[in-house]
């Protein structure tokens, strides 16, 4: 067995439809289409979402929520994460190297959560005040780059 023998199933495939091809074709003067109506012209084509002049869906039902399109966003590392990798100084260029945070956006944000039990150096955007608190009791510090913290 080679794959030049290979043979789909009897009964898988099928001639595809030729419609326009006239009386002996098998499909007619209309070729499927019926007599009349939106769907038997050429260059017919519905919109998404049409259902056949009822009120779609998207229009019947109730705009919802907000978006902020001066919203932030901050790649999130916590303080825990900080203690398991090796080195003492880390800057968002470094944990993007490392694959900690996988793009940056608008900067790197520290969070508190987790134990750190050495002195480590870090440079972020932003950072929060149990990291902060966290950081300085182990004997670190904290350097914000372009910026207060929050």
């Amino acid at each position: 067995m080679n794959l030049s023998g290979l043979k789909p199933p009897k009964g898988q495939k099928h001639a595809p439809k030729r419609v326009g091809h006239g009386m002996g074709s098998g499909h007619g003067k209309t070729s499927g289409r019926g007599m009349k109506g939106q769907h038997s012209i050429s260059g017919f084509r519905q919109k998404r979402g049409f259902e056949g002049g009822q009120m779609p869906l998207h229009r019947r039902l109730p705009k919802r929520g907000f978006t902020n399109i001066f919203k932030r966003q901050f790649a999130i590392v916590n303080v825990g994460t900080l203690a398991r990798l090796e080195g003492d100084s880390f800057g968002p260029d470094q944990l993007l190297e490392r694959g900690v945070v996988k793009k940056l956006g608008d900067g790197l944000k520290i969070l508190g959560a987790g134990e750190l039990t050495r002195a480590i150096t870090v440079q972020a955007h932003q950072c929060s005040q149990a990291a902060l608190a966290k950081i300085q009791q182990a004997g670190g510090k904290v350097e914000i780059i372009g910026g207060a913290q929050a």
